[in-house]
């Protein structure tokens, strides 16, 4: 599986990011795939390669690439629940800072940059997220309506906006929620939202999951929920994009 690591021009430097695709075939649908707040690291590009796998072309930004390369802090080899909070302190502040304008700004370069790939093919693209990525990915499917026909986002806090950015969307959608981060009231409000917006979605809890379920290096790791995610988001995929 050929991969790559690359450097992406923004408004505010260079972002790094690392992207995976077949290696058959010379063009493919375009992915952007946004990380969960620890960022780009083996399981992201473990993620990242067996989406590939199933004929798209991936790219995996670092989002917080004013702060240095990914990892932009000390990463263990397992996330486990007692280093949890250390690193979330440290990576809070950087969250802050990466305001409804920034994630603007980079969403217009990374889209850019993935669809001037000689291995990317013309047509829409998919935009998927994990964690605050999920959030970065309804951000950036609503600003690019003609572009982007595909979303889902995976335990991540899609409704932080509001339901002016839900209503901006005409991508298809798919959220799965873990059943910490969610109330079934809350998934009911939500899906009420996305009603009202007049968009093709599929929005549910995934049972027994906390939030981070698809992430196999950390302690929320829950291995049906990410066969769940894989089974759902598949199928988005190939619906939205022809060819994938």
């Amino acid at each position: 599986m050929p991969a790559k690591t690359l450097r992406i021009p923004t408004g505010d430097g260079q972002a790094d990011a690392f992207a995976a695709f077949p290696d058959h075939g010379e063009r493919h649908p375009g992915v952007l795939m946004y990380p969960d707040g620890f960022g780009i690291r083996p399981v992201l590009r473990e993620m990242a390669r067996e989406l590939a796998g199933h004929g798209y072309y991936v790219l995996v930004p670092n989002i917080f690439h004013r702060h240095g390369p990914a990892p932009v802090i000390d990463l263990p080899e397992h996330i486990g629940e007692e280093a949890r909070p250390a690193l979330m302190a440290r990576l809070m502040p950087l969250i802050e800072a990466h305001t409804a304008d920034r994630v603007r700004s980079d969403a217009d370069a990374y889209l850019t940059f993935l669809t001037a790939q000689p291995e990317v093919a013309a047509g829409p693209v998919a935009v998927t997220g994990y964690c605050i990525g999920g959030l970065l990915a309804v951000r950036t499917a609503a600003a690019h309506p003609g572009q982007v026909a595909a979303v889902a986002a995976f335990h991540g806090p899609v409704g932080a906006d509001g339901t002016d950015v839900l209503a901006g969307l005409t991508a298809r959608v798919h959220f799965g929620h873990a059943e910490s981060d969610l109330t079934p009231e809350g998934l009911g409000e939500l899906n009420r939202a996305l009603d009202a917006a007049g968009v093709g979605y599929t929005s549910e809890i995934y049972p027994g999951t906390v939030h981070g379920f698809t992430m196999s290096d950390t302690d929320a790791f829950d291995p049906a929920g990410l066969r769940r995610h894989w089974d759902r988001l598949l199928p988005l995929l190939d619906r939205a994009l022809a060819g994938g």
